[in-house]
């Protein structure tokens, strides 16, 4: 009598995703795909990205979705946030509902919650010295991640840990590493946006977030298409941008 298979462990799993993505940018987002999956449990998914720390640098490295990246870089654009705690902090952080959370700033919960998000649970990894990172979890639903789903991810998340050790070791070694440093590079046009509706409405930086995610949200555009389009518009001698109107972007060039 042949023995039944025995279902694949996570970890399993994941050996099979890095032997089957086309490359290491491939395999990340697959992986947030499948962490987001796993995770959520049966019939519902979580929206899911991997945040990682590295050279004073944050970027969602792999993502289930776009929004999922969206929301991750409202984070980094203001230096806060529940995915950079628990991974430079190396613990867990719990949103139950976003519309009760005040830890960052009113700023913070009030533009995730736009998305139509209401619960966040982060996850650190354990990369053991290569870099840090984070799991970083999202539900439409306040609440969503409590004592059984916080211990199933956990658990997750601790026996994927190497998986991503490695891959993350691996990539800084190959020609794959080009993309995530594209990736945290990228970063870098939304700073430049960001101090630039800073000094031209002498505003904050949180201030500042808040009018470009506003812009993005009202436009329809992603975060990042909004900061090069304001970025560009300044690039040529003589330009002025402001915000006329609150969340809309004006260029205006002066004689």
């Amino acid at each position: 009598m042949v023995p039944p298979e025995q279902p694949l462990t996570s970890t399993d799993q994941i050996q099979n995703l890095i032997l089957e993505s086309a490359d290491f940018e491939d395999f990340l987002n697959e992986l947030a795909r499948f962490s987001a999956h796993q995770v959520a449990g049966e019939g519902d998914d979580a929206l899911c990205g991997i945040t990682l720390l590295r050279d004073r640098k944050a970027a969602t490295i792999g993502w289930s979705s776009d929004s999922a990246r969206e929301v991750d870089e409202i984070q980094y654009s203001l230096s806060q946030g529940p995915c950079l705690t628990a991974a430079e902090e190396e613990r867990e952080v719990h949103v139950p509902d976003l519309l009760e959370e005040n830890r960052w700033g009113p700023d913070y919960a009030s533009a995730v919650a736009s998305h139509g998000l209401r619960s966040v649970l982060s996850l650190p990894f354990h990369l053991q010295g290569e870099a840090k990172a984070a799991l970083n979890l999202y539900s439409d639903v306040p609440n969503k991640f409590d004592e059984r789903a916080t211990a199933k991810a956990r658990g997750y998340t601790r026996e994927i840990s190497q998986a991503l050790r490695l891959a993350v070791r691996f990539s800084l070694h190959t020609d794959s590493a080009a993309n995530l440093r594209a990736t945290l590079e990228s970063r870098t046009i939304i700073d430049i946006a960001i101090g630039i509706v800073m000094a031209q409405n002498r505003c904050s930086q949180e201030a500042a977030v808040s009018m470009l995610t506003e812009a993005s949200s009202n436009s329809n555009r992603k975060l990042r298409d909004i900061a090069k389009s304001l970025v560009d518009s300044v690039g040529g001698a003589g330009t002025r941008t402001h915000f006329q109107e609150p969340g809309q972007l004006k260029a205006d060039r002066t004689a």
